[in-house]
């Protein structure tokens, strides 16, 4: 049986992608950059929408760069000082709408 079925008849319960996220950065001791990629499938996507945003794992703040590559969740993490990211994340945003239609038009 598949994870999405196991999630809906509450036979597994599926961990949120923010503590795989957190769990991946301290598992590799917090390191200076990273990325890695989840299945969908694999975990509930509590960070849907959100695509450039600062992360705090222990002593460290990581910004992070989020993408949809179906069927995974890609993530790019570079240790650096908190910034607002909130210009950034919303622009990011604009472009995969943009893409999206380009797509479409195709």
């Amino acid at each position: 049986m598949s994870n999405v079925l196991r999630n809906f008849f509450g036979r597994h319960r599926l961990p949120q992608a923010s503590t795989v996220l957190t769990k991946y950065l301290r598992q590799t001791n917090e390191p200076p950059w990273t990325s890695f990629f989840i299945k969908y499938t694999s975990v509930i996507d509590d960070q849907r929408g959100r695509s450039h945003f600062n992360w705090k794992t222990g002593d460290s703040n990581y910004h992070v760069l989020r993408s949809g590559c179906f069927p995974y969740i890609k993530y790019h993490c570079t240790k650096r000082p908190y910034e607002d990211l909130r210009v950034e994340d919303r622009l990011f945003n604009i472009l995969k709408i943009v893409n999206l239609g380009e797509r479409l038009t195709v």
